[in-house]
């Protein structure tokens, strides 16, 4: 079985640590943890993650966020991906940190990144692992905060999280969506 997991972000190294490059961020403690590394591919940067006979491919797009769409649905056509196995994970800022959710589908919520590939695709019906990064912004300056790198409080915290997200991911592929939602969604 193959599954695609698109980690959302921006290039770039102004990027790197910022709130709204969480799914990069996931998907790179991921690779370091398991000893693999990304290499640079059409539209995005790419590795193999093996887990209890399943095959991840991993992306991190390289056409930024606006424009994820591009690089997923390449991906999924090239590794013959069916849709019901691609997890996108994505910064969420209705959820407070650290919150992670895992929706089998649904709408873009705002998110220019889902929005993006909901639009190339044509169909929502794909699973996503919203993580939480807060709104504690002031009126404006929504994308300051968006881009803008966690606070010494987060930091602390990230790790964590992100170790709970790559659960979620190894789930995903090894139980299904649902049982994983079921799981997951309750902590």
């Amino acid at each position: 079985m193959k599954y695609l997991i698109a980690g959302l972000g921006n290039i770039g190294p102004e990027y790197k640590n910022t709130r709204h490059n969480i799914g990069f961020q996931i998907l790179d403690a991921l690779a370091e943890a398991s000893n693999i590394s990304f290499n640079d591919n059409r539209y995005g940067f790419v590795a193999e993650y093996k887990f209890k006979g399943r095959t991840f491919i991993l992306l991190k797009p390289t056409t930024y966020m606006n424009l994820s769409g591009r690089a997923v649905n390449y991906w999924l056509q090239k590794e013959k991906i069916d849709i019901k196995n691609m997890l996108v994970l994505v910064d969420d800022l209705a959820l407070p940190f650290g919150t992670l959710r895992v929706r089998a589908k649904g709408g873009a919520g705002g998110h220019n990144g889902l929005e993006n590939i909901n639009q190339v695709l044509g169909r929502n019906d794909y699973a996503r692992l919203r993580f939480g990064i807060g709104d504690d912004f002031h009126k404006g300056h929504q994308v300051n905060y968006v881009l803008g790198e966690w606070s010494k409080e987060e930091q602390k915290e990230l790790p964590f999280k992100i170790d709970d997200s790559i659960e979620i991911i190894k789930s995903f592929g090894t139980l299904g969506v649902e049982r994983t939602m079921n799981f997951h969604n309750k902590r």
